[in-house]
């Protein structure tokens, strides 16, 4: 009866430490451009940045992404405020894993992290 108990007790715990929030560093974007803008492909001849391109792709129709190390999820929460205010930027994110689709519970700004694509070096 211990032992049973013991493996209840145990099984339960691992559930939970695997429905724990997580934290990845990447960048939010679209579902249209994924993990690469095309720097204004998608816009016709207009470049813009990425913080730009992602606004533009989700007022269109796409949704919000995450990508870190290569790999795009989807992100369940498509109201969640700060996708907005984040978008394109590389964040540190904060949220539930379910398949490739993230429940996202906060979204910072990933310091020390440097997105060069957002740099425009002075004439």
């Amino acid at each position: 009866m211990k032992t049973m108990f013991f493996g209840l007790v145990l099984a339960l715990g691992l559930m939970t430490a695997a429905a724990a929030d997580r934290t990845w560093t990447g960048k939010i974007s679209d579902s249209m451009c994924g993990a690469k803008h095309k720097m204004g492909a998608e816009h016709g001849a207009t470049a813009m940045s990425d913080h730009d391109c992602t606004l533009a792709c989700v007022k269109n129709g796409a949704k919000f992404v995450f990508v870190s190390s290569g790999k795009i999820y989807k992100i369940e929460n498509q109201d969640f405020a700060s996708l907005t205010e984040h978008a394109g930027h590389t964040v540190q994110l904060k949220g539930f894993l379910k398949s490739d689709t993230i429940t996202v519970s906060s979204i910072e700004t990933a310091l020390g992290i440097y997105d060069l694509t957002q740099y425009t070096p002075k004439a």
